[in-house]
């Protein structure tokens, strides 16, 4: 088990930091490469065990990865073994993504059913009724999901009845090859799922509706290798900007889109930090300030995002008074007694007590 030590602060964090590209929105591109047949290039790659176990998927799949320094180079043309094993899937969530491309391209594939991760119950029944509706014959067998179609997917509508960034990219994803069109209805609006887009277009998919609600895809017959650029970690930069308000000090986070972190700029606001937003930089300044204590809750994007939720704890056991974060994710990935409440024990010495749990 890792252990970090973290020694006493004894001064404000104050600075500048360039954010790294979104951990998130890379998952799902990888897994959109093995859409076509070729070499698709990923650039402003974070260095994170995430990217090498999705590579490891898809080397087992039969692609070949390589790259330098945040550039990911994905040739999917010997990609022929149309399964992910459950000794990769369960250690990442994520992996699921290649159920989608791979019934969509190849017309069958098995993918073990996803485990690991603390972050709480996330069926993955909404990927599987969304493939349904695009016309893929879905089967579980021992814990892998077995996908079929004869040819391409026919394609449908499919109506999301809770915002899911996952299920929405494996559905969409399988649209892109389906006879018809499909349409997607509630779709999330994750920054996740526009860079998703960008990259499928830059393939050659038809999509309409981006940033909407309702995706419109018109399938096409194949697809070409694409390149994209990885749009910047909301939740990292949110993360250093937690690092300023929790010890007092000023922090400027550099290579960001400011329109993605408007809702955690918002709780620093109001909890009486001051705020500065440029083009792409932001900065928090919290120096001898008396920080408010606040009420928020986590939901889809564009609301205050759920993976911010401990962070921004953290931050508040600082503050004085009763502050109270509520948690209302989307997937049911925040209920009551959720793992993802590890990071709060019932009291944190010598004095904060943390309730609800």
């Amino acid at each position: 088990m890792y252990r970090f030590e973290v020694h006493h602060v004894k001064k404000p964090l104050e600075g500048t930091v360039d954010i790294s590209g979104a951990k998130n929105a890379v998952l799902a591109v990888m897994a959109a490469a093995l859409l076509a047949d070729g070499v698709s290039e990923i650039t402003n790659v974070p260095h994170l065990k995430d990217m090498k176990t999705m590579s490891d998927v898809l080397r087992v799949i039969g692609c070949h990865i390589s790259g330098e320094a945040h550039v990911l180079k994905i040739d999917t043309r010997q990609a022929d073994h149309l399964e992910a094993p459950y000794e990769l899937v369960k250690t990442m969530r994520a992996s699921f993504y290649v159920l989608g491309p791979l019934v969509a391209r190849f017309g069958r594939c098995r993918v073990s059913l996803p485990g690991g991760c603390a972050w709480g119950p996330r069926p993955v029944d909404l990927h599987l009724k969304g493939l349904e509706a695009l016309g893929a014959k879905i089967t579980l067998t021992r814990g892998y999901v077995e996908a079929t179609c004869e040819g391409r997917l026919p394609g449908g509508n499919f109506n999301f009845p809770i915002s899911s960034v996952g299920a929405t990219v494996n559905v969409l994803m399988a649209a892109t090859l389906a006879k018809g069109t499909s349409v997607l209805q509630n779709a999330a609006l994750e920054p996740e799922i526009d860079n998703l887009v960008d990259f499928l277009v830059s393939m050659g998919a038809k999509i309409q509706g981006r940033g909407t609600r309702t995706l419109t895809v018109q399938g096409v017959e194949s697809l070409r290798p694409g390149k994209c650029f990885t749009i910047p970690d909301r939740i990292e930069a949110g993360t250093f900007l937690c690092g300023a308000a929790i010890t007092r000090g000023c922090v400027k986070v550099n290579r960001i889109i400011p329109e993605h972190i408007a809702s955690t700029l918002d709780a620093f606001r109001e909890m009486g930090c001051k705020v500065d937003v440029g083009a792409d930089w932001a900065q928090v300044d919290a120096r001898g300030l008396e920080l408010k204590p606040i009420s928020i809750s986590t939901l889809p994007f564009p609301g205050f995002p759920t993976d911010m939720q401990a962070p921004l704890m953290a931050t508040l056991v600082s503050v004085p008074g009763n502050s109270r974060l509520a948690g209302h994710g989307s997937s049911g990935a925040c209920s009551s007694h959720c793992r993802r409440r590890k990071h709060c024990p019932p009291r944190i010495p010598p004095g904060p007590r943390l309730r609800g749990l």
